[in-house]
């Protein structure tokens, strides 16, 4: 045999060590007895929404305004009343050298 056939071989062996290896990684899933038509609908959530519909309902509801949510406004304070008189000015840190 010569040394590409034996590199060839060792890489081919090296391929198949790395596929099992990575094969075990995370165990065996729980889909795996099913026969290959059912998995996918299976993996895919087997036809339950899962809470969609109630998701959407809800989405609608709120989107109509069907049932508001709280109303704020008899949380907010007492709105302020703005000052007629003429803001007060402290005095400048330094002499204005125009003085």
């Amino acid at each position: 045999m010569n040394d590409q056939a034996r590199s060839d071989d060792r890489v081919a062996d090296a391929e198949r060590a790395a596929a099992e290896e990575a094969g075990a990684i995370g165990g065996r899933g729980s889909n795996e007895d099913l026969p290959e038509a059912e998995r996918a609908v299976a993996e895919g959530g087997g036809g339950e929404a899962e809470g969609f519909e109630q998701s959407e309902e809800l989405l609608e509801e709120h989107a109509s305004h069907g049932n508001p949510g709280p109303d704020p406004t008899h949380m907010a304070g007492e709105a302020e009343e703005p000052d007629a008189a003429e803001p007060e000015y402290a005095e400048p840190d330094e002499a204005d050298p125009a003085d």
